[in-house]
């Protein structure tokens, strides 16, 4: 199948239209067309080539939703005009242990990424969202739910799911004191989702101007990091930080945050972090942990959650063309609080 999309073809250059071919649908396949995709932050990093694995050209794109077009001969729960999403992975070994429990994003021998990956079966890279169509083994295509709306539901397959997985996992509902440091794209869905969780909800933050922001977002109240004094009066007051920052920096701050066997989640920075004294830990028996995306079936569950709660992103649409000046934006912070591209917007580009 012919298509057409975005890509970045060195590590140094702007994305630019890209023509390429799709792979023929195998008996378990589900094409799509791609109707909106969400823009994360990692897809600037790999685009950029930060993390030092990027191998071009890159599609990017892992926040898809989208209509079947077309299913292979074996699959079983989509038609044609299902309205569906796919994530940041499209296959595993499905036979792990960690498959097995519906891990998938743990897989033993590593689930295959949505772009800047490898077809498990070809070799043949994979391309992500920023694309015209797609080609997803049906055991990693999810189904909107109706009244979710579609314009702004992609960046719930990477945002919602990353800040959803930890809520999940460290069992948050009424009751549950739960901090949220930074309010981006992460940071913004951590709020929403816990609050909707029954959670209450803080914002940590280094300055008191998002205070209105966070309030409107769900969260009960935001606190300022940078006031020692506010600092000391809510130590022991968290049994969960959710850690949203995308960038190395200082969690010496929040520890003294968590109370007895309290955790620390890291979603946000993959790399290297500020040194780390134990004493926290140690002397409250509190715990830092990392958590990625959750599995497939888990991600069902947090799509049908947003659709009964009406829990979305706050998103701004943009035109695929205008993705480069996206990125510099995201750069910057200037957006609140998801770029979303209306791939309606895609001409059809020469061949690149």
């Amino acid at each position: 199948m012919k298509t057409n999309g975005y890509a970045a073809l060195r590590c140094d250059a702007p994305l630019e239209p890209f023509s390429f071919e799709r792979r023929d649908l195998r008996p378990n396949d589900v094409a799509m067309e791609v109707l909106y995709t969400g823009v994360c932050h990692s897809d600037l990093h790999q685009a950029r080539n930060d993390w030092g694995w990027s191998q071009y050209p890159i599609v990017p794109g892992h926040e898809i939703v989208g209509r079947v077009t077309e299913v292979g001969t074996e699959v079983k729960h989509y038609k044609r005009g299902d309205h569906v999403a796919v994530g940041c992975m499209v296959d595993s070994c499905l036979a792990c242990d960690q498959c097995r429990k519906g891990e998938e994003q743990l897989c033993r021998f590593a689930c295959t990424q949505t772009y800047n990956d490898k077809d498990r079966i070809t070799g043949e890279p994979t391309y992500g969202g920023y694309s015209k169509h797609l080609v997803v083994r049906e055991e990693f295509v999810l189904r909107v739910p109706d009244g979710l709306d579609l314009s702004r539901a992609a960046p719930l397959l990477c945002a919602g799911i990353t800040t959803y997985s930890p809520l999940r996992k460290w069992n948050v509902g009424p009751g549950s004191r739960v901090g949220v440091i930074g309010l981006g794209g992460l940071g913004h869905m951590a709020v929403k989702l816990a609050a909707g969780l029954g959670a209450d909800v803080t914002v940590l933050s280094r300055t008191a101007d998002k205070e209105a922001d966070a309030r409107s977002l769900g969260a009960d109240r935001l606190l300022v990091s940078t006031d020692e004094a506010a600092m000391g009066k809510a130590m022991s007051g968290f049994d969960l930080i959710i850690d949203t920052v995308p960038v190395k920096h200082d969690l010496m701050p929040y520890l003294p945050l968590l109370d007895v066997d309290g955790t620390l989640v890291i979603v946000g920075q993959l790399g290297p972090l500020d040194e780390m004294s134990s004493l926290p830990l140690l002397m409250g028996r509190r715990r830092v942990a990392g958590s990625p995306i959750g599995g497939i079936a888990e991600t069902q569950e947090m799509l049908d959650f947003c659709a009964k709660k009406n829990i979305l992103p706050e998103c701004e649409m943009i035109r695929m063309d205008g993705i480069n000046g996206a990125f510099e934006r995201m750069e910057r912070a200037d957006v609140r609080y998801r770029f979303v591209i209306d791939m309606a917007s895609l001409d059809a580009p020469g061949a690149t």
